[in-house]
């Protein structure tokens, strides 16, 4: 298992698509940020949870492209026939994709942490640039950080196990993008349907870091289910690699 964790580390290390991920993450999440911190009117920014509303978007960048990342890490094999001789070096399926989640579910926590940390950054200087005092204290900014890595580690994990059983990548890393840019924000704009979004993989991310605490589950209840969604994917999708022709 330890050489074929390294080898998916070493794909990782030579590629330029890591690089361009987090690029795009780090940029997009800068803009969003700069966003609601200077169009939002100062007076509605005063309490902590209109601030967290700024923070928000940083959070879902991260998770977003944690998600990409592991879904490419499969998808991209296929796309590109590099599965079969990845399989015939290692013709245990199942402890290939074993690695690829592992190390997709590891850097991706890396891009979590990143966005949070510049989400924070970004969001204290803008707020306090415009003389709104900042509610927030440092349990709060560690549990953004924090529980945005873990949050995007595990969204890392769900991408590669949906991956493995979709294989195809533009359909996959689009499905991944519409789900938690617009399903989930449906779900959690309508009130009718408002206890069943809550429970949604994306809305578990999002309590992981403290975002609408009236709204969403508790951080823990929201580990709890990210970690069964998490694990659900990786299953379905090992089990499927290793009954379906990789042609």
């Amino acid at each position: 298992m330890n050489a074929t964790l390294r080898a998916e580390l070493v794909k990782h290390r030579t590629t330029r698509t890591d690089l361009g991920l987090f690029s795009g993450m780090l940029g997009l999440v800068l803009l969003a940020v700069l966003l609601h911190g200077l169009t939002l009117p100062a007076d509605e920014l005063a309490s902590t949870p209109r601030q967290l509303m700024v923070f928000g978007p940083g959070q879902i960048i991260g998770t977003l492209f944690a998600a990409l990342l592991g879904a490419m890490t499969i998808t991209a094999e296929y796309r590109h026939g590099t599965i079969r001789p990845t399989l015939l070096a290692t013709p245990k399926r199942a402890k290939v994709v074993a690695a690829k989640i592992a190390t997709s579910a590891t850097i991706g926590a890396g891009f979590g942490l990143a966005a949070g940390a510049v989400t924070a950054g970004a969001a204290t200087s803008t707020l306090t640039a415009r003389g709104i005092d900042i509610q927030l204290d440092s349990s709060d900014y560690t549990q953004l950080i924090i529980g945005g890595g873990i949050a995007a580690g595990l969204w890392a994990a769900i991408g590669g196990g949906l991956s493995a059983i979709f294989r195809h990548q533009v359909p996959t890393l689009v499905g991944l993008s519409a789900w938690l840019l617009f399903v989930e924000s449906l779900l959690g704009d309508n009130d009718t349907i408002v206890e069943v979004g809550r429970y949604a993989p994306g809305a578990a991310a999002a309590a992981l870091t403290g975002q609408d605490p009236d709204r969403l589950l508790a951080p823990t209840a929201g580990l709890i289910l990210l970690i069964m969604y998490a694990t659900a994917a990786a299953l379905a999708g090992t089990r499927a690699t290793a009954h379906r022709d990789v042609t």
